[in-house]
């Protein structure tokens, strides 16, 4: 396979990731904290630390030229997601080498939802 495809759910200083290729989740709680009372990521160094470490592991073994992550926050979203936070969300999984990002703010996705919104992304 020459792309991994990874969808990432951000929950309060947890990160949850499903390589869809695979089929395997990944989850990891941040140390240190990286949320704040009023933002989802508080502290960017310590979120795009975490996540890199994570999406290590959800790259297994095996080569890919290229991966692709679907990064969906789930919590903290009153009045939906603001320019700079889809920013934010975006720049931490261009931090982790991803080749391709969509910033997703909705329902919970499928696997075949999660390659369908990476392709029209």
């Amino acid at each position: 396979m020459f792309k991994r495809t990874l969808y990432v759910q951000v929950r309060e200083n947890r990160f949850d990731i499903r390589n869809i290729g695979e089929g395997r989740s990944y989850h990891a709680t941040a140390s240190p904290l990286f949320s704040h009372p009023r933002m989802l990521v508080g502290d960017f160094t310590a979120a795009e630390a975490c996540l890199k470490r994570l999406v290590v592991q959800a790259r297994s073994a095996g080569f890919a030229l290229k991966t692709e992550i679907l990064i969906h926050p789930l919590e903290k979203l009153e009045g939906g997601l603001a320019q700079i936070e889809s920013r934010l969300f975006r720049e931490l999984a261009l931090g982790t080498g991803a080749s391709k990002v969509v910033v997703w703010s909705g329902a919970h996705l499928g696997d075949a939802e999660v390659v369908a919104k990476l392709k029209a992304g």
